[in-house]
């Protein structure tokens, strides 16, 4: 029989700044339609975000507002590609190291870790943060490295999903999954109501677990994905000239909780009831995103309150979000939630799709 795999431990970490009330107050100068103002205003009053977090320092000078004390972006002169990136190998390594401090691994423990899964969406750098904290971590180099990238909101349940077949294909495996995404890094000057209100959700955040054959924390049970038909134009992230581009449509919630109240939701679940599932790990995409799945899946009131407060205090991280999700629900085994308890987790990302995973209880 198949070993099971257990997320053992998870570490995070986020940026020095928190930025959200900045970024709101510099959008504000970028909306030139009285009405479109109104809307954003109001839907920020909506967002349930309080805090989104980046190491870019918001600043305010004598002629207004500008973005960052560093001038990254600046109005009119928003960076190119090539800057964000050089960004990103800069700032990125030390962010998943900190991460992965808070497992509070040994040296011992680090040199045996035999895989490493490094997941990202919002940063591309050679030789790989993968490589570079095999250098920086003391990792054996013959560690088996995998690279997860540009899928978006959903990577860390194909992280997760490797370390899982790792595990179960050879018992002695210690998988590190790291997510680490750095969303601050594609801001874009635009009017744009629509592309403003997405730009809203994001801010930067990392996390990193440990996965191994031990029997203590999440066992991981299985996984399943489903596509929803005819919404692939729905959530699409491309690579431009002003960093990568992230179309979020505001029909995603609707098309979610459509999907979800049906045969799609039933896929997913393994034909269960979500009565069956007592603890819920769902990727705080946004606020409307959480409470599609909620109504779509008929969840009762609470249910996604881990996945709310993490929401609430970090924004949408991409695919580090479900992971601090898990963190606390994790810290709370033994005494809000017992142990033995089925969960369900699910994200959602380009597709458009649903990645899910169902876990245990162990502690």
């Amino acid at each position: 029989m198949p070993a099971v795999a257990h997320i053992n431990r998870i570490g995070t970490a986020l940026p020095p700044n928190d930025v959200h009330d900045a970024f709101v107050d510099f959008v504000g100068t970028l909306i030139r339609d009285r009405r479109d103002q109104l809307i954003f205003k109001r839907l920020v009053g909506r967002s349930a975000i309080d805090h989104r977090w980046s190491f870019f320092t918001p600043v305010k000078d004598p002629d207004g507002f500008t973005a960052d004390a560093e001038g990254f972006y600046r109005p009119g002169a928003f960076p190119s590609t090539a800057r964000r990136m050089a960004r990103f190998a800069a700032t990125a390594p030390g962010l998943a190291e900190a991460a992965i401090a808070g497992l509070a691994l040994s040296a011992a423990e680090l040199k045996g870790i035999t895989h490493l899964v490094v997941a990202s969406c919002t940063g591309m750098v050679a030789p790989g943060v993968d490589q570079l904290l095999v250098q920086r971590l003391g990792l054996d180099p013959a560690v088996e490295r995998t690279h997860v990238g540009f899928m978006g909101c959903y990577a860390a349940v194909n992280a997760l999903r490797l370390a899982h077949h790792f595990v179960r294909s050879d018992p002695a495996a210690r998988v590190l999954v790291v997510n680490l995404e750095l969303c601050s890094l594609h801001f874009q000057e635009t009017g744009e109501l629509e592309s403003l209100l997405a730009m809203l959700l994001f801010g930067d955040g990392c996390s990193a677990a440990l996965v191994t054959a031990d029997a203590a924390g999440l066992a991981l049970t299985d996984f399943r994905a489903a596509t929803i038909a005819a919404s692939a134009d729905a959530i699409t992230w491309g690579i431009g000239d002003q960093g990568f581009d992230m179309v979020l449509s505001g029909r995603v919630p609707a098309i979610l909780q459509q999907a979800l109240s049906g045969s799609a939701g039933a896929d997913l679940l393994r034909g269960q009831s979500p009565d069956d599932y007592g603890v819920w790990a769902v990727h705080g995409g946004g606020r409307a995103i959480l409470d599609a799945v909620e109504a779509g899946l008929g969840l009762g009131q609470g249910a996604l309150n881990w996945s709310r407060e993490v929401l609430r205090e970090c924004g949408n991280m991409s695919s580090a979000t479900i992971m601090f999700v898990l963190q606390r629900i994790m810290a709370s085994i033994g005494s809000s939630v017992p142990r033995g308890v089925p969960g369900f987790g699910v994200a959602f990302g380009p597709g458009l799709a649903a990645e899910s995973f169902r876990f245990e209880t162990v502690g």
